[in-house]
């Protein structure tokens, strides 16, 4: 179905219903109209990594996970296995008549926000801190779960429009400001990215952007939103959002003419239930009917694209069967295997093989399946954690297991009574697998929780809790072969002492239901890890801009100063990847394409992350350190050699001028191709520098 037909349909429907039933469908939880024979809708659905919080589904790797396999391709199969599970969950729900909350086809996902400082809570459920990396992968993942059939297999909305990311406490009430200049190079390109591929819905932050609330913005909504961009879904306020415009960010006296001026600035559905002074607003002459009449209209296209009014509903063929069948669990699989980073592996510690006849798996997250799940996230059938994946994959080895400290201290202590426990493992072992880390109970979404390295959902420190620390520390004195796992949602500093004294480090963020196998066989070394940071990995001692600074100055690889601890795009694989050339082979309006010819000189095969920088000068305005342009996944059987074509976006070569227009530098243009940014820190981490293609 065609948007001109769906809207002709929520035409036809919507104007058999009177004002006030009109105004009743324009709240999430949309109450059934029985005379005209339309049923309940509940509008919020969540799909950050699978369909969440409704009982059973694949539990992929968080966001942050799946932007750290740098593969779009991959995220888009993960979007269609997602939207194949909600169909087959819906189908069900839609037969014994449950239309309650987290049962529809409409999910709030992708996170597109920009992670631009590491201790924000939420940085997790996002793509990282890079404007282009954030918009393929949101891209990728809309496209998955919305489908390219004649009806929408699901409703995908990017989220939150706009300049959103922290902190957590002050959301309600903060004004996050931003130049022109950092809104078009920074916060807004995944948002223009998503609505170009047709994403279904869009939704608005909580806080104000340059004084007005993003739910009810001249500029964000009127003038880019729907005018410049020429967006015809549904926007959707962020939960409680509407009532935060008078009672969070005093823009208006009453809730009445919050919900006024947000449905005029074009907020079409409420999370929440301040749209129900709509009546109020109604009747004191502060909206129209046609305003509420377009909004109605809006929400109705889309619920008849999803083909909710057909007497066949589409893809009602999909079995529940489907739902963490076989086939999304090995992709599942994959995805964890991809998302892992290795951020260090002194001397070719790992893999290790079947060389180690003990081994020890210590730390609070050894057998965490909460450390696995991330935020945003559904129940798996089945969850192995890092303690039982090396159980199954180390088949020879003894295995010991030892929790050794809490998770982060609290007025209980810091697990003192578990400590000694963890050393007479790690005394007994040949080598100590380290499970380190945070999980959603600390880190996440707007809490009450405070304690030392926490605050409200955001982080103060990148450094790890001191038990942890403590263990760690512990740990290496007494085992000289340990490789630290951590599994959390942003960046992680082990202390000088640690980062010094294990032999390895693997990334894992939250990795999914089967983190815990894919850690293993990626010690074991049945696959190479291929992970890169999608975010900036600083020591936890680095002096950082305020996080309510939402200046781009002195933040992310492209405008940071600050060295360090491992730089985004970073990441180690067990092979030895020779980038031998790389040369410009095409060109249009839009792309630059590369032929790039790599060898793999090692023993295993890897998935090489191919990344393609930009770096170019203007005399007119600040420009990037590097700019992130292109990203290619090139499979390497070991000892192969082989020539790939990248391509290179040119909306990411051009500077940004302080009005936001994009203009061509009028200085040199130098694009890289490489394992990493060319950097120096990447270089040296690294060994090799990417491969230099002059342009302009």
């Amino acid at each position: 179905m065609n948007k001109e037909k769906a809207r002709k349909t929520a035409e036809r429907l919507v104007s058999k219903m009177t004002v006030y039933e009109k105004i009743s469908q324009l709240l999430y939880t949309s109450p059934a109209i029985e005379r005209l024979g339309i049923k309940e809708y509940n509008w919020w659905n969540e799909a950050a990594h699978g369909v969440a919080r409704a009982d059973t589904a694949t539990v992929f790797p968080q966001a942050i996970g799946m932007a750290a396999t740098f593969d779009p391709e991959l995220i888009y199969e993960i979007g269609c296995a997602v939207s194949d599970e909600a169909r087959a969950k819906y189908n069900q729900n839609v037969r014994f008549g449950d239309r309650g909350i987290y049962k529809g086809l409409t999910f709030w996902a992708p996170n597109i926000n920009i992670f631009r400082d590491g201790r924000w809570g939420r940085g997790q459920e996002t793509f990282g801190e890079d404007p282009y990396l954030t918009s393929k992968m949101g891209v990728s993942y809309v496209n998955g779960i919305q489908g390219d059939g004649e009806y929408l297999k699901a409703a995908a909305c990017a989220k939150h429009f706009a300049v959103h990311s922290g902190p957590e406490y002050t959301r309600h009430t903060a004004d996050a400001k931003a130049s022109l200049k950092d809104m078009w190079e920074t916060y807004l390109p995944a948002f223009e990215a998503c609505v170009n591929a047709g994403a279904a819905g869009v939704m608005g932050a909580y806080n104000r952007t340059n004084g007005e609330p993003c739910c009810a913005h001249s500029y964000l909504m009127e003038e880019v939103l729907f005018g410049k961009w020429g967006f015809d879904g549904y926007f959707v306020s962020d939960c409680g959002a509407i009532n935060d415009i008078c009672a969070g960010h005093h823009f208006t006296e009453t809730k009445a003419e919050a919900a006024a001026l947000a449905l005029k600035k074009g907020c079409n559905l409420n999370c929440g239930n301040t749209y129900e002074k709509l009546v109020d607003a109604y009747e004191e002459d502060l909206v129209t009917e046609d305003d509420i009449t377009e909004a109605a209209v809006k929400l109705y296209t889309i619920r008849a694209l999803l083909g909710e009014f057909e007497e066949k509903r589409p893809y009602s063929d999909i079995p529940y069967s489907n739902v963490n069948c076989e086939k999304h669990r090995e992709l599942n699989l994959a995805a964890a295997l991809s998302s892992a980073v290795l951020l260090k592996n002194e001397s070719g510690f790992l893999p290790m093989r079947d060389k180690y006849g003990r081994i020890a798996v210590i730390g609070p997250n050894a057998n965490s399946v909460r450390a696995l799940e991330g935020n945003y996230n559904g129940r798996s059938p089945e969850y192995v954690t890092v303690a039982e994946g090396v159980r199954r994959v180390f088949k020879d080895s003894a295995i010991s297991v030892a929790t050794g400290s809490s998770l982060i201290s609290t007025r209980g202590g810091d697990g003192e009574e578990l400590l000694s426990g963890a050393l007479a493992a790690a005394s007994d072992a040949d080598a100590v697998v380290l499970c380190l880390g945070l999980d959603s109970s600390v880190e996440g979404e707007e809490m009450n929780y405070e304690a030392d390295g926490f605050f409200r959902g955001d982080r103060t420190t990148s450094y790890l809790p001191k038990p942890q620390i403590k263990l760690a520390e512990a740990v290496c004195d007494i085992c000289d072969n340990v490789v630290v796992l951590v599994m959390c949602g942003s960046p992680a500093d082990l202390g000088e002492k640690v980062n010094k004294a294990a032999k390895a480090v693997l990334h894992l963020w939250y990795p999914g239901a089967l983190g815990g196998l894919a850690a293993a066989k990626l010690l074991h070394g049945d696959v190479s890890p291929s992970g890169r940071l999608p975010v900036t990995f600083y020591r936890g001692d680095a002096v950082l801009p305020d996080i309510s600074d939402y200046s781009m100055e002195n933040r992310t690889y492209a405008y940071s100063d600050t060295e360090p601890l491992y730089p985004f795009g970073y990441g180690l694989s067990y092979s030895d990847i020779e980038y031998k050339s790389a040369r410009k082979v095409s060109e249009d309006e839009e792309k630059i394409t590369l032929a790039v010819t790599l060898c793999n000189a090692g023993g295993y095969d890897v998935n090489e992350k191919i990344q393609i920088y930009a770096h170019f000068t203007d005399t007119r305005t600040a420009t990037p350190k590097y700019r992130l342009c292109g990203v290619k996944t090139a499979f390497l059987p070991a000892s192969c050699e082989k020539t790939v074509e990248a391509e290179a976006d040119k909306k990411f070569i051009k500077a940004v001028l302080a009005d936001g227009a994009r203009v061509c530098p009028d200085g040199e243009i130098t694009l890289y191709a490489g394992s990493c940014q060319p950097d120096g820190r990447s270089v040296a981490l690294t060994g090799k520098a990417p491969l230099k293609v002059r342009y302009k």
